[in-house]
This record gives C-alpha cells, structure tokens and sequence, in this order.
C-alpha cells in the first residue's frame, strides 16, 4: 500500500552531480522518517541519510558535505542532491521510509531512523 518510485539516476564521470527523486504514495510522508540507503552489487545495504519527522538530518561520513537530503512535500517524496560523485558510489540507490501498513523486516541506519518500505531503485554509475 504504501508505495515509493525513485528516478533519476544515470551514468556520471567521476566529480559529477545527480540529483534523484522520489515520489510516494498510500500514506503522507511528511509524518515518517524518509532518506535513502544503496546497495552495490555483492554488498550489503548502504544508509546514507536520513530525515525525521521533527526535521532532523543524519548523513553517513563518506557522503557528509557531498549529499543533500530534502523533503519534496508537494510531490509526497523527496530528493537526494548529489555532488562530487566519486566511483565508489556506483549502487543501485533506493528511497525508503519507516512507513508501512504490514509487519517485516526493518533496514536500520544509525539509531535514529529504521526503513520500512523502499522502491526498486535507480541504477548510479560512476566512472572514474
């Protein structure tokens, strides 16, 4: 029920900027943790930010000063400004949030924010 889309990558060399977006639908988003986490192919799930519902950030270190986070309400999603790529954030991204209407596994990042719900993600490559 509750659904996330994410488009928006591509292939960049290496310095380069993306921006991903993320649209949701089935629930408000505005009331939930969102943020996006990736997954490169044979590795485990990245976290790479997060935002709560009292409008807090949280960055992993390795993307801190490269990527932004913002809460796109209009569209019931949000985006990830990303700067400076480098090529080891070549990953298929995923937008997520702690919302869902059925009981299952949660993907934790940090303490503070858990992912419920994501979508199919959007492929990023990065060439160096």
């Amino acid at each position: 029920q509750v659904r996330l889309v994410e488009s928006g990558g591509d292939s960049v060399q290496a310095g380069g900027s993306l921006t991903l977006s993320c649209e949701g639908s089935g629930v408000p988003l505005d009331s939930f943790i969102i943020g996006w986490f990736r997954q490169a192919p044979g590795k485990e799930r990245e976290g790479l930010t997060c935002i709560t519902k009292e409008g807090i950030f949280y960055y992993k270190d390795s993307v801190k000063g490269r990527f932004t986070l913002s809460r796109n309400s209009a569209r019931n999603g949000m985006t990830l400004q990303m700067n400076n790529l480098k090529p080891e954030d070549t990953a298929v991204y995923y937008c997520a949030t702690e919302a869902t209407y059925y009981s299952g596994s949660y993907f934790r990042f940090g303490a503070a924010c858990r992912f419920a719900t994501w979508g199919q993600g959007t492929q990023v490559t990065v060439s160096p």
